[in-house]
């Protein structure tokens, strides 16, 4: 897990909102280990340490954003996540 940028939104261009105890999270971790690329990697957010996060994803999770735009939950579909990050600097 990162830091917050200044705004407060985690850090870093892709993100998994989870929780401990999620076997979908275990999931979609896996499928961010295989699909991001290692230079760029990926933060993970604990939803159950903020209220906020707890009331937005609830039942959601896991959650998978990049550059803040959801592209997936609960089963995270890796070719997805790949076109998402296709137009990657």
């Amino acid at each position: 897990m990162s830091s917050p940028a200044a705004d407060g939104a985690p850090a870093g261009r892709v993100v998994l909102y989870g929780r401990a105890g999620c076997h979908l999270c275990d999931d979609a971790r896996d499928v961010l280990a295989a699909v991001v690329p290692a230079d760029l990697g990926w933060t993970e957010v604990d939803i159950d340490t903020d209220p906020g996060l707890q009331a937005r994803y609830g039942e959601y999770v896991p959650v998978v954003t990049v550059d803040d735009v959801q592209v997936g939950f609960w089963r995270v579909d890796p070719e997805r996540v790949r076109r998402a990050l296709g137009s990657r600097p």
